[in-house]
């Protein structure tokens, strides 16, 4: 199992309309793609120096071939739905390999 972690820090300014956006139209997308299982988002709870509020969005996939699949398909056009935030966010993404579960 893999998991692929988008971290992000959104202005305050643009949080609220953001937040409701992730919540009811991106995460849905990224699940109806079918590379995903499941999604898991997280409010960070340690200030930033650089201000605005961070979080953490988990997408929880069965293989590094099912996440490279995701890169070549739909990456692109799941990104480009964030342009109407353009230079209000920060992001950066990370693979993470679940090695075990208790």
């Amino acid at each position: 199992m893999y998991i692929y972690n988008v971290t992000i820090n959104i202005e305050e300014s643009i949080h609220d309309t953001w937040l409701r956006w992730m919540q009811k139209e991106h995460i849905p997308a990224m699940l109806a793609t079918g590379k995903f299982s499941n999604a898991l988002m997280t409010k960070v709870q340690i200030e930033e120096d650089m201000g605005g509020i961070t979080y953490s969005v988990q997408y929880r996939t069965d293989s590094k071939t099912t996440l490279e699949k995701y890169y070549a398909e739909n990456a692109e056009a799941l990104r480009a739905q964030s342009k109407p935030f353009e230079g209000k966010f920060v992001a950066f993404r990370t693979e993470l390999e679940i090695v075990s579960e208790h």
